[in-house]
């Protein structure tokens, strides 16, 4: 008796990319504007509940989008961009470079240009990790220069859209050196955020209207 075959696991697991501050932001902020819009719903007169959720289900869509919705997703076939309001899903065969200047922005080979929202730049981030390399060079007693680092220990240091970076770059890297895959470029909007937040706005410029 032959035992069962297990089931085909994925060759290769997504790396996960998100911004730990935004997270943190988005959560406190949600807290905050719910715990006022609670209060104005339960204490309020009039309009003031109905405008209170009206605001809420405005105001609450557009912080999960800007601070808990956006991540990086890639693996060595393809990387999966989910912004505030769209999801971009590209082969590694399409993409041209990914830079960190200002912001953190992926090229594609047909001229598109997509940023990177779960990346973002602090330069005062670089500027300390700039600040502990050269101190470290500077303080190692074996000499030890840039050459000989290990390049493990070198992008350890560096700041957090730079390691990313040169991650993603990696990748790219790897999958030029391999078969093309099944990976199809695609857009979707995300209409799960969109749609409240739209209705939430037109339902209080009507209340505001009504007075």
């Amino acid at each position: 008796m032959t035992s069962p075959t297990p089931p085909s696991e994925p060759a290769y697991a997504d790396r996960t990319y998100r911004s730990g501050a935004g997270l943190a932001t988005g959560v406190l902020l949600i807290l905050l504007v719910g715990w006022i819009g609670g209060d104005a719903v339960a204490q309020g007169e009039g309009n003031v509940p109905w405008g209170a959720l009206a605001a809420l289900l405005t105001v609450v869509p557009l912080i999960v989008a800007f601070t808990l919705r956006p991540a990086v997703f890639a693996d060595d076939e393809r990387i999966r961009i989910r912004n505030p309001f769209r999801t971009i899903v590209l082969p590694w065969s399409d993409v041209s470079d990914v830079r960190a200047s200002y912001s953190s922005e992926l090229f594609t080979k047909a001229g598109a240009k997509y940023q990177l929202w779960a990346v973002p730049v602090s330069l005062r981030e670089r500027k300390r990790a700039a600040r502990k390399a050269s101190r470290e060079a500077h303080d190692d007693p074996y000499g030890r220069t840039s050459v000989h680092a290990d390049v493990t220990d070198v992008q350890a240091r560096a700041a957090f859209a730079d390691r990313t970076v040169a991650d993603l770059r990696e990748l790219a890297e790897r999958a030029e050196r391999r078969e093309k895959g099944t990976t199809t470029a695609s857009l979707r909007w995300a209409y799960e955020v969109i749609v409240p937040a739209a209705v939430g706005a037109v339902l209080l410029a009507v209340l505001l209207a009504v007075g």
